[in-house]
């Protein structure tokens, strides 16, 4: 019982510390950034298949923290996901 709450201590001052480190900027860095997401229609066909037409990019904003803070993912999440498909039709 008493390493479950050490170990929740941990997680709750590793929070606290990254959300500080956003709200301070430390380092010395903006709080939010923006990432280009490239967003891919998948169209249903007949005969079971499936057409791909590509749409407009969409800007993401995303924060510079470990964990997702105000709402917002981190950027190091969203660099890596910068595709995003969209199902359209059944």
């Amino acid at each position: 019982m008493k390493g479950l709450k050490i170990g929740l201590l941990v997680l709750v001052l590793f929070y606290a510390g990254d959300y500080l480190s956003l709200r301070l900027r430390i380092p010395n860095r903006e709080p939010l950034s923006n990432v280009e997401i490239k967003v891919f229609y998948a169209v249903k066909l007949k005969g079971s298949k499936t057409g791909f037409e590509p749409a407009d990019t969409e800007t993401v904003t995303c924060a510079n923290s470990l964990l997702p803070q105000e709402g917002y993912k981190p950027c190091w999440y969203v660099s890596r996901h910068t595709q995003k498909w969209v199902d359209v039709g059944d």
